[in-house]
C-alpha cells in the first residue's frame, strides 16, 4: 500500500503547500531564461495550419450535469486569456503563465477535478479539456514540446467526438503550481491560437504567418491493459510523423512518449487484461 502524502494526512496544510508551490512555480519561470509568449493580437495571422474540436459536455461522468455547465463557464474564462495569442520565434508558450489570472474579475465555478486521487468538484475544474485541445493542436505543428503531463487516472471514458476517436494518450493535464503545458517556437515563423465556442463544441485553430511546409500525423499503438497491485492500468506509445507539402513525401517519424494511466471505469467485456508483479516484487527478485 502506498504511503499517504502529508497533505492527505493533514488536509489543513494544503493551502499552505499550494502557496509555497505557486511561489516557486512562477519564480522558476522568471529565472529560467525563457522568453514567454504573452501578446494577444486582434488581427489574425493569414494561414490556418490545423484545427480541431472538443465536445463541451461529457454525459458519461456519473456526476450531476451542473458540473459540466460549470466546466463550460470555466473554459470560456480561461480561453479568453489565450484567444489570439501570438507565439513568435524564440518564444515559449506556458498555459499557466497566461491563464493564472483569468478569473480575477469573474470567479471560476465548481467543476470536476482530481485531488489526491479522488474526483471532486472544485473552483476551476475542467480546464484540462482546454489544455488537452491545445496539446492536440501543438502536436500538428513544428512547435517543440517542452512540458506535458498525462492524466495519472481516468475515472470515466472520453466523450464521443464529432471528428471520431482521437489516438489514445494525447491528453494534457494541468495543475497550477505543479503541472504545466509548454511548447517552444524554434522556427522562423510566428503562430497564433484561435479559440471559438459553439453551442456544444470548443473549437481550436492554430494559425501561422506563412503557409505550412509540412503536415503532421499523430498515431498511438494498440493500448495494453494490465493489473498491478490490484489497480488497472493502460499503456500506449504515441508517435508523430511528418510529411512534406505538397508532395506528401515522408520526412520523419518518431516516438514522442509512452503514456501510462490508471483506469477507474469498467472496460468493455472481453478486453484483454494481463497481470504484472508489483514494482516492489521486481526489486526484491533482482537482489
Amino acid at each position: 500500500m502506498s504511503r499517504k502524502r502529508i497533505t492527505q494526512r493533514f488536509p489543513w496544510l494544503l493551502p499552505i503547500r499550494k502557496r509555497q508551490r505557486l511561489f516557486f512555480f512562477y519564480m522558476g519561470m522568471r529565472l529560467d531564461g525563457r522568453r514567454y509568449a504573452g501578446q494577444l493580437s486582434e488581427a489574425l495571422l493569414p494561414c490556418p495550419l490545423f484545427e480541431s474540436g472538443s465536445p463541451l459536455y461529457n454525459r458519461e461522468t456519473g456526476f450531476d450535469m451542473i458540473y459540466q455547465e460549470n466546466k463550460v463557464f470555466n473554459l470560456k474564462l480561461a480561453a479568453a486569456a489565450l484567444n489570439h495569442l501570438l507565439i513568435r520565434p524564440g518564444e515559449t508558450f506556458s498555459f499557466w503563465r497566461l491563464v493564472r489570472r483569468a478569473d480575477r474579475r469573474t470567479p471560476y465555478r465548481e467543476g470536476l477535478t482530481v485531488v489526491n486521487g479522488e474526483v471532486k468538484p472544485l473552483p476551476g475544474g475542467g480546464l484540462c479539456q482546454l489544455s488537452s485541445l491545445l496539446f492536440w493542436l501543438f502536436l500538428h505543428s513544428p512547435l517543440t514540446l517542452v512540458e506535458r503531463h498525462g492524466h495519472r487516472i481516468k475515472d470515466f471514458p472520453d466523450a464521443p467526438s464529432p471528428e471520431g476517436p482521437a489516438p489514445i494518450g494525447v491528453d494534457a493535464t494541468v495543475s497550477e503550481g505543479w503541472l504545466d503545458l509548454k511548447v517552444r517556437n524554434d522556427t522562423p515563423d510566428s503562430f497564433q491560437l484561435e479559440l471559438l465556442f459553439t453551442e456544444d463544441t470548443l473549437l481550436g485553430r492554430l494559425r501561422a504567418d506563412s503557409p505550412p511546409r509540412s503536415s503532421f500525423q499523430i498515431t498511438s499503438s494498440e493500448p495494453v491493459y494490465y493489473r498491478q497491485e490490484g489497480r488497472l492500468f493502460q499503456e500506449t506509445d504515441v508517435f508523430q510523423s511528418q510529411f512534406s507539402l505538397p508532395s506528401g513525401e515522408p520526412l520523419s517519424a518518431r516516438l514522442l512518449y509512452r503514456n501510462r494511466c490508471e483506469i477507474g471505469y469498467p472496460l468493455p467485456e472481453g478486453t484483454p487484461v494481463s497481470e504484472r508483479p508489483s514494482i516492489f516484487a521486481r526489486k526484491e527478485s533482482s537482489l
